[in-house]
């Protein structure tokens, strides 16, 4: 059995907190994309545009189709990665991007971020991706509920995008699909706003795509509209006689930011933009990471750089200190001594031992717990009081580490 899309949606919203639209989509069965920008100054709109620009050109090539949205996920990455190094203005941009491709009777998908991708299927809604964020990891791993996942503070930051890292690692499923199924992808603008509940409910409550996408947005407004919302929604129905899937393919219907290259003189026209849209960054990009002192000690992300001189002396007196306490049997006692410092993945780490090495590069320390938190979510002014390398108990360091999981820790 072939399936096509038999009728396709793709509408975007600048939501009622943004001032513009940083969000990209793009449907032409049987590929479906869409982006959701992230970096302020139009950066976010840039990389997310950049995303889908990777995609218009189809999906030729050899491997089978999981294979294929990868890798023009993974171009994508590299070019954002490139340009947010090269050009001014576009330091820390980044996108999330989720992309969709019917082949035959199976649906194909590619995922980065927390845009999501839903099926709909005999009046039950089912979540196909699963969120690139800080809440869904702690969510996990155990250490959120979905309840306390939903209020947390820090519940908008993603662990996963496109353009922060030179290299990005895609999400790739396959799932069977029958004619009749809704499928339905979005931006976090329209997830965070309303539940999943509300989702299935809108869409079983009309069979008009458009207007369930006209809905969709309308309720995510209604909730409050903290971000753009853009929904693409398309329904299967079985190929008729032609083989080759002919007449499958819509005309192509694309959302997206303004032009790769805006112009810059004070007076060229601004971008065009599309009806209805305006657009905004769904989350901060990766802060500089903070790495515990040891084997990376000289690195420039590290607390030690702005006390070098004075850290240097400590540190040589810990050793001195160190070897002593070998000598005399007394080296076990540091095994009770633990500290709080960020992993070389920038995720807050707590260490067990001294915050030293030796001079051969024997670390004093090792791994006892990794919280999974970035430490780009605590607030600048308490990762001095934080990450400071501060001898403490176990008990105290699992305390913190836990409050900074649940978002407790504030200015």
């Amino acid at each position: 059995m072939m399936l096509r899309a038999v009728e396709t949606i793709c509408q975007s919203d600048t939501g009622r907190q943004r001032r513009e639209n940083e969000d990209s989509a793009y449907a032409a069965s049987p590929l479906f994309v869409v982006a959701d920008g992230m970096g302020g100054a139009q950066a976010g709109e840039v990389a997310s545009r950049i995303a889908i620009e990777t995609f218009q050109g189809g999906l030729e090539g050899d491997g089978s189709p999981e294979e294929r949205l990868a890798e023009r996920v993974r171009t994508a990455n590299r070019v954002i990665h490139d340009r947010s190094r090269t050009e001014a203005g576009r330091e820390g941009m980044g996108t999330t991007l989720t992309a969709a491709y019917v082949d035959d009777s199976q649906l194909a998908i590619a995922h980065v971020g927390d845009s999501r991708a839903y099926l709909f299927r005999d009046g039950q809604l089912s979540r196909l991706t699963q969120d690139h964020s800080l809440v869904d990891e702690l969510v996990r791993r155990g250490k959120l509920t979905e309840e306390q996942a939903a209020e947390h503070p820090q519940r908008s930051i993603i662990t996963r995008a496109l353009g922060p890292e030179p290299d990005v690692e895609v999400d790739t499923f396959t799932y069977p699909v029958k004619a009749g199924d809704v499928l339905l992808l979005c931006s976090d603008g329209l997830t965070s706003m309303i539940s999943e509940q509300d989702v299935a409910r809108v869409l079983a409550s009309t069979e008009d795509l458009d207007e369930a996408a006209r809905a969709l947005i309308q309720a995510a407004n209604d909730a409050g509209g903290r971000d753009n919302i853009t929904v693409v929604l398309f329904r299967l129905e079985e190929v008729g006689a032609s083989p080759d899937g002919a007449g499958a393919v819509d005309q192509p219907t694309t959302i997206e930011g303004p032009p790769s290259e805006p112009p810059t003189s004070a007076g060229a026209a601004p971008a065009p933009e599309v009806a209805g849209a305006s657009a905004v960054a769904v989350a901060p990009g990766p802060a500089a990471r903070i790495q515990p002192r040891g084997p990376e000690a000289g690195s420039t992300d590290t607390p030690l750089r702005s006390r070098r001189r004075v850290k240097l002396v400590a540190a040589l007196v810990a050793v001195l200190a160190v070897l002593l306490l070998v000598g005399g049997g007394g080296y076990l006692a540091t095994r009770q001594l633990y500290f709080i410092g960020t992993n070389p993945q920038g995720i807050v780490t707590v260490y067990r031992g001294l915050p030293y090495s030796l001079p051969a590069g024997i670390p004093l320390y090792e791994t006892y717990f990794e919280s999974g938190v970035p430490a780009s979510v605590v607030p600048p002014d308490r990762r001095r009081q934080i990450f400071n390398n501060d001898l403490r108990s176990q008990s105290d360091a699992v305390k913190l580490v836990r409050s900074i999981e649940l978002g407790r820790v504030s200015k």
